[in-house]
């Protein structure tokens, strides 16, 4: 049947509105990091700047313990990300493939950890890093970060692993691999959409955290970029060139990073939900 010209009109135009409602703010953010401060505290708003300045980066990249926090940023994120796949895909492996008692309660429990807000745990996971003298410290953001991560990483992982036929694992053991060498060199290949997706979602959700890293570092030289992000505007009063300059650099790694990665990632998402 022939589709009527509103029928191809209206999904169209809803995609173009969400599109700018979606994309404004974020031009928005680079267009008023480039300008000169003039434009920005202008009656009239200035939707395209003409006279782009690379002050407000300067300003913002000079900021006291800035690159410390890019470094602890990085670290633990990818850190977090990292353990996480390695427990993951392996864990994924024995729910897909391995009949045990208590598996049933152990798929549910991982998913009411994915459900659960991490900001009621805070108070206790501040005990608990208390009592052990980690306070200040990379280690526990690490490994709490990878906590958070990992129920989403397994969930999805064993979607994947579900999903290649037994039959190729079989074979290669036939052959001589042992399983082990089956599960690197047969489905471990087969699941690279997943494990780009799950990576992106873990790099994203580690490097954006807030209330634990607020809690567990106080120290300047122990924080990450979300807590210099929301004391910049303090620190510069209303240095907004400067804020929107320091926003521009904290989202400028994940934007490249979905770029790059986020054909692949819509579809391992997709995937690994139907297909679980």
């Amino acid at each position: 049947m022939k589709r009527s010209p509103l029928g191809r009109i209206w999904p169209n135009l809803t995609a173009v509105v969400l599109f700018l409602v979606f994309v404004f703010p974020v031009y928005w953010m680079f267009a008023t990091a480039f300008k000169p401060t003039g434009d920005i505290i202008s009656e009239n708003p200035v939707w395209f700047p003409t006279d782009a300045t690379f002050e407000h980066f300067k300003t913002a990249m000079d900021a006291d313990h800035f690159w410390t926090m890019v470094g602890n940023s990085i670290t633990v994120t990818v850190c977090a990300v990292v353990f996480s796949l390695i427990i993951g895909v392996t864990a994924a492996f024995a729910l897909a493939r391995m009949r045990f008692k208590g598996r049933r309660g152990f798929i549910i429990g991982f998913m009411l950890a994915q459900m659960a807000p991490w900001e009621v745990m805070v108070i206790a996971i501040y005990m608990i890093v208390r009592d052990a003298d980690m306070l200040n410290s990379l280690i526990p953001l690490t490994l709490f970060y990878m906590v958070m991560i990992l129920p989403f990483t397994l969930l999805t992982l064993r979607g994947f692993v579900a999903a290649v036929p037994k039959e190729l694992e079989e074979s290669a053991m036939v052959d001589g691999c042992t399983r082990m060498q089956a599960f690197r060199r047969v489905i471990l290949p087969l699941l690279a959409p997943g494990l780009m997706s799950t990576s992106l979602f873990g790099f994203i959700t580690a490097w954006n955290e807030f209330p634990l890293v607020l809690v567990l570092n106080k120290e300047a030289d122990a924080k990450t970029l979300p807590v210099w992000l929301s004391s910049f505007q303090t620190a510069f009063g209303d240095d907004w060139g400067a804020t929107m300059a320091a926003a521009s650099l904290f989202a400028l790694p994940i934007l490249i990073l979905f770029v790059f990665l986020q054909r692949r990632a819509v579809s391992g998402l997709t995937d690994g939900a139907v297909k679980g």
